[in-house]
């Protein structure tokens, strides 16, 4: 059966469902500021056959999410310190496990996705002769960071949704992606819910952006915005392989509203309190670890620069706070707050005991004095007055934390266009997955930027033209499953589906974040097997009202299954613990001795740098897939010959 599209939107009837169907050239999934980018570059290099779709255009990460100083990574651009595409690139390729290709990417776009953001109104900081001043970010040599404050990821989302409305770029609103179709390995369409109307309609299309970022919604303890969940699981589930799935960032975050706690917030020196689950029972717990209180006092500090969790950091660095945290909220049972009420101890703070470092940066600031949220005000309005927008007043009440999911450097497998693996799917910012191990701060932003470029030259140059009539027999399988589906889930019990989305997202949390255990990483992916081949079966929604979190509970069981499936192989092949991940071993160290054996661990210390995990999905099973990590390409910079090959797109597209 085919379905000849003449027109921009057409009705139909399927399976005794009236369908819409829409037809464009290229449809990008996602309003963050990549998703955003890659709809203003299209329609810049002069493909204008397209259009948005997203849940919630006022939810997502780029919009929701900053910290005390949100950090954006280009290319140096002021002063006399020497810096250099190859020399960037090199950093990005340090970071272990990234592609030579990606590396070399997002060095080479940075100034340029940089400077077309000043131009489109991101008031990054430059001095009155124009240089955009730097400074340094966690694993980063030099000074290439910058920021517009604590709002860069929104107010980049604002200015570039606003040239996309300017263009009048269509944006579907409300549009739930719950399928990916296919036909072989060429992507063909989607299929979404319309969560106003609760009705399904269908997107024929070219080329497929997936721009939804990071699969926020696997984990319980999230400094991700609410309302972000990702839909990683549907690429899985259309045959997109995965890469780098093991690896993320985890560190501590604020649950209520969900937003870091690093820099200032730690630099001021709060108390750490741990309460039962009735909010009785205060203790400073960090004392009963600490023997040294200028130790600890400086480890709190330094957990201001060293805010992601990482497993160098433990033995000597700052990160053992993240791990007394993990004890107290999973293994304990108990809440987690900071205290900017009172100094540490509860009494005057002796600042000479405190490490150089900390002792001269706390008196540069004129902040040897006060109470922490004294010093917070004096060193940071922004940042206390962040959470008195949201009602929260560090002055009178406990901010409560928990060690988060906060970024995946890991995503889907994509090439140097940011097209993955199935024909006509490109997928830009977090969700693809170009990082490794280690990352700047503040890379995210510019690989997401750089990305969409990619994207958008690669569609505009080699991938034009009207989609193709819709094949159903190919693609009508999948519409014939989501309906069948639906038929299937009536009938549960008021509040059954919430508690299970709990049930699964602390499982996910406790047993694949920060702190893993091959036997409970092994039992709980076994779990979720089972969970899935009866997922028809067992889970049930009261009304359609719910099909929305219906499909994504499914969705978050398959990217669950993937990502734990990702780990348990890590492991079996021989990993060790490595960059925000702690995997547990008995023949390990023991932080110290105060810390049960849990705690003990072996680092990886680069055996598995140079190589790279592929991971598919197929049939409920994952397949896996090892090669060594591309180098950085070592190309020919003759302008003579660049210049003709450019004339004549002879390697470019």
């Amino acid at each position: 059966m085919y379905l000849r599209l003449k027109m921009r939107v057409q009705q139909f009837r399927f399976c005794g469902m009236d369908m819409t169907v829409h037809s464009f050239n290229t449809v990008i999934v996602g309003t963050g500021a990549a998703g955003y980018s890659a709809a203003e570059r299209l329609y810049q290099y002069g493909q204008t056959d397209i259009a948005m779709l997203t849940e919630n255009i006022l939810a997502g990460t780029s919009r929701n999410t900053g910290s005390d100083k949100q950090t954006y990574y280009k290319l140096s651009l002021s002063g006399s310190e020497c810096d250099s595409v190859k020399d960037m690139a090199q950093v990005f390729f340090d970071g272990q496990c990234v592609d030579g290709e990606h590396a070399l990417c997002e060095a080479a776009l940075s100034a340029q996705c940089f400077l077309h953001l000043v131009e489109l109104g991101v008031p990054f900081p430059h001095n009155r002769y124009g240089e955009f001043v730097g400074y340094k970010t966690d694993h980063d040599p030099s000074r290439r960071a910058t920021s517009a404050g604590p709002y860069t990821s929104k107010i980049m989302t604002e200015c570039l949704q606003k040239s996309v409305e300017d263009k009048n770029i269509r944006i579907y609103n409300h549009l739930q992606v719950l399928r990916i179709l296919t036909e072989g390995r060429l992507a063909r369409g989607l299929v979404c819910l319309n969560k106003d109307k609760l009705t399904y309609e269908v997107i024929n299309c070219k080329n497929i952006i997936f721009a939804t970022g990071g699969p926020a919604g696997m984990f319980a303890d999230s400094a991700y915005p609410a309302g972000h969940y990702g839909a990683t699981g549907i690429a899985f589930e259309a045959g997109a392989m995965g890469k780098n799935l093991t690896e993320w960032q985890f560190g501590l975050a604020s649950l209520k509203p969900r937003w870091n706690v690093s820099g200032t917030y730690m630099q001021v020196l709060p108390r750490f309190i741990s309460t039962d689950t009735e909010g009785r029972n205060p203790k400073e717990f960090l004392l009963d670890y600490f023997h040294d209180k200028g130790e600890m006092l400086s480890k709190i500090f330094l957990k201001g620069y060293q805010w992601p969790f990482d497993v160098r950091k433990v033995m000597s660095g700052s990160s053992i706070i993240d791990l007394l945290v993990y004890q107290e909220s999973c293994i304990k049972g108990r809440r987690v707050f900071l205290d900017f009420r009172k100094n540490p101890g509860d009494a005057e703070l002796d600042y000479d005991c405190l490490s150089r470092e900390a002792y001269d940066y706390l008196r540069k600031a004129g902040a040897c004095f006060g109470k922490p949220v004294d010093r917070l005000q004096h060193m940071n309005t922004p940042a206390f007055n962040f959470y008195l927008d949201k009602g929260i007043d560090l002055r009178t009440e406990m901010l409560e934390v928990a060690l988060s999911a906060q970024h995946n450097n890991g995503g889907l497998k994509v090439d140097e266009w940011w097209q993955t693996d199935i024909e006509g799917l490109f997928a830009v910012g977090e969700v693809s997955g170009t990082h490794g191990v280690y990352r700047p701060g503040g890379s995210a932003l510019n690989s997401g930027q750089v990305g969409a470029v990619r994207a958008a030259q690669y569609i505009s140059a080699r991938r034009r033209g009207e989609p193709e009539t819709m094949l159903f027999d190919a693609c009508g399988q999948s519409i014939k499953e989501i309906i069948c589906m639906e038929q299937s889930a009536m009938g549960g019990q008021e509040g059954c589906l919430k508690e299970s989305w709990q049930r699964i997202t602390r499982r996910m949390s406790r047993v694949g974040a920060a702190i893993r255990n091959v036997e409970d990483i092994h039992n709980t992916r076994c779990a979720i097997e089972k969970e899935l081949e009866t997922f028809q079966d067992t889970v049930k929604i009261i009304s359609r009202q719910q099909l929305g979190l219906y499909f994504r509970f499914r969705e978050t069981l398959i990217c669950q299954y993937v990502y734990l499936s990702a780990m348990e192989d890590y492991v079996n092949r021989g990993g060790l613990s490595r960059g925000s991940s702690m995997y547990t071993d008995s023949n390990g160290v023991l932080p110290a001795p105060s810390l049960p054996d849990m705690f003990r661990y072996r680092l990886d210390d680069g055996l598995h740098a140079d190589q790279i995990q592929e991971v598919g999905y197929s049939r409920g099973k994952c397949s896996f897939n090892w090669r060594k990590v591309h180098p950085i390409p070592d190309i020919d910079d003759f302008f003579e010959n660049v210049w003709r090959d450019f004339r004549k797109n002879k390697n470019i597209y």
